[in-house]
């Protein structure tokens, strides 16, 4: 083999070795993409799931067993939230959900922290909580994994309606 025949095997195996870790730069890349958005499906699956688990149960405590008429007869600003002793298991109010925390660690590939906040709201401002007892409360869940770059935080209003 001579100098000439030497230096184009070694340029081809150069080339060759380039796209080499094209390629496998570019799967890589793609696999990376790919497990986020399967994360990210997850994380809004959870809350999806959170939100409906909550929407079906009673608005408000006092409306579990009975109707109300007035502001005065639901759970104030400041008792949202689960009562003393209740656990998820034994949620019965949508704003037992309220300072809702756990961990969800049943996937194997990823572990999702979630965290559950409701919030009084009015028709005016569905954005901001309200300091006053309304008709509508709003839940907002918040998924994040360290496996995900960006964190998923939905929110759903929940209204109480009374029909005479």
């Amino acid at each position: 083999m001579n100098t000439g025949q030497m230096m184009l095997t070694i340029g081809a195996l150069l080339l060759l070795s380039t796209t080499m870790l094209r390629v496998n730069s570019n799967n890589m890349m793609n696999e990376t993409f790919r497990n986020e958005a399967q994360f990210g499906l997850l994380a809004t699956s959870i809350a999806t799931s959170i939100i409906e688990e909550a929407k079906s149960k009673a608005f408000d405590e006092a409306t579990d067993t009975i109707s109300v008429s007035s502001f005065k007869e639901l759970t104030s600003v400041n008792n949202l939230g689960p009562d003393l002793g209740e656990t998820d298991i034994t949620f019965n109010d949508f704003d037992d959900f309220d300072g809702y925390s756990t961990v969800d660690s049943t996937m194997p590939s990823a572990v999702f922290n979630i965290l559950c906040e409701v919030d009084y709201v009015t028709t005016s401002n569905l954005q901001e909580s309200s300091n006053k007892v309304t008709w509508h409360k709003k839940i907002t869940v918040t998924v994040a994994s360290a496996f995900m770059a960006d964190t998923i935080k939905t929110s759903s209003i929940y209204s109480y309606w009374f029909f005479r």
